[in-house]
C-alpha cells in the first residue's frame, strides 16, 4: 500500500488506479471493516488525525478529482462523508524520500511523466501541508 504525500497529478496511469484502489481499501480499514491491512504503517498518519475516516475521505477526494480531470470514472459514492479538516503535516524528508521512489517508477513505466518530478518544487496532496523534518518513521525503506 502507497499513499502518496505528492499530489496525484504527477501519478502515471497505472499508479492512479492504485492510489485509488489503496485509498479505499485504506478507508475501509480505517471504519474498520476489514481484517487485513489493519497495522499497515502508512496508515499511521491518519490515525494520527482527530478524525482519521474524514482524513482518509478528503484524500480520495483529491485523487478522485484528479482521475476526473484525466477523463476516468472512478464511483466518487465510495468515499465516506468528508468536511474541512486540518491538513496533516508531511515532512521535506518524507517528499524526497517519495519523489526518488516514484522517480524509479516512472523510468521504466511511464518516463513522459517524470518531468514535473525533476522540477524544484513538487506538488503535494492538498491535504498535506510540508513542515521541516527527515523520512517519516512509519516508512519502509
Amino acid at each position: 500500500m502507497r499513499l502518496w504525500s505528492l499530489h496525484p497529478s504527477l501519478l502515471d496511469r497505472a499508479g492512479l488506479v492504485a492510489l485509488w484502489r489503496e485509498g479505499l481499501l485504506a478507508q475501509k480499514v480505517l471504519q474498520g471493516q476489514t481484517v487485513g491491512y489493519r497495522f499497515h504503517p502508512q496508515l499511521q498518519r491518519f490515525r494520527e488525525s482527530p478524525e482519521p475516516v474524514m482524513a482518509i475521505a478528503a484524500y480520495l477526494c483529491a485523487v478522485h478529482e484528479e482521475a476526473g480531470a484525466r477523463g476516468y470514472h472512478f464511483d466518487g459514492a465510495k468515499i465516506a462523508l468528508t468536511r474541512q479538516l486540518p491538513r496533516i503535516a508531511v515532512t521535506h524528508g518524507q517528499v524526497a524520500f517519495e519523489r526518488e521512489h516514484l522517480k524509479e517508477k516512472l523510468r521504466s513505466r511511464a518516463p513522459e511523466r517524470l518531468a514535473d518530478l525533476l522540477k524544484p518544487r513538487v506538488r503535494l496532496h492538498p491535504l498535506f501541508r510540508l513542515v521541516p523534518g527527515g523520512v517519516a518513521p512509519w516508512e519502509k525503506r
